[in-house]
């Protein structure tokens, strides 16, 4: 199954991004659930648009461009208007990436915001 990529930048002030995190991060169970092997995360150097936050990266297993199109287009984060957005079809060069579950991903995740340091389980 091929990856895709969705690369975001917030676009509205920090309180409205962090109100809609936690449907996000359903959102991204729901997709690893269903098996897409999802990978997220925020930029940690710089700042967005608005001055609040940066945006982030979304990794993930899609069948096809239009999949990838549909799945992307049930993000909160976009439907609520949060993020500019694009998507890339994404083609591993060099070396190898185990789609895994990391550790971090066995314990459920503590809502973050962009600019916040996500805690990880012990």
């Amino acid at each position: 199954m091929p990856w895709f990529v969705k690369l975001e930048e917030g676009i509205v002030a920090k309180p409205q991004f962090d109100a809609v995190i936690p449907e996000h991060l359903a959102w991204l169970q729901n997709l690893a659930l269903a098996g897409h092997q999802p990978r997220s995360g925020y930029w940690a150097d710089c700042k967005g648009l608005n001055g609040d936050g940066a945006g982030g990266m979304l990794l993930f297993w899609a069948l096809d461009w239009a999949e990838a199109q549909r799945l992307i287009s049930t993000d909160p984060l976009i439907q609520r208007g949060c993020v500019r957005w694009s998507l890339h079809e994404w083609s591993l060069v060099f070396g190898a990436f185990d789609p895994a579950p990391s550790r971090s991903e066995t314990a459920a995740p503590a809502p973050t915001s962009a600019g916040e340091t996500p805690a990880l389980p012990g």
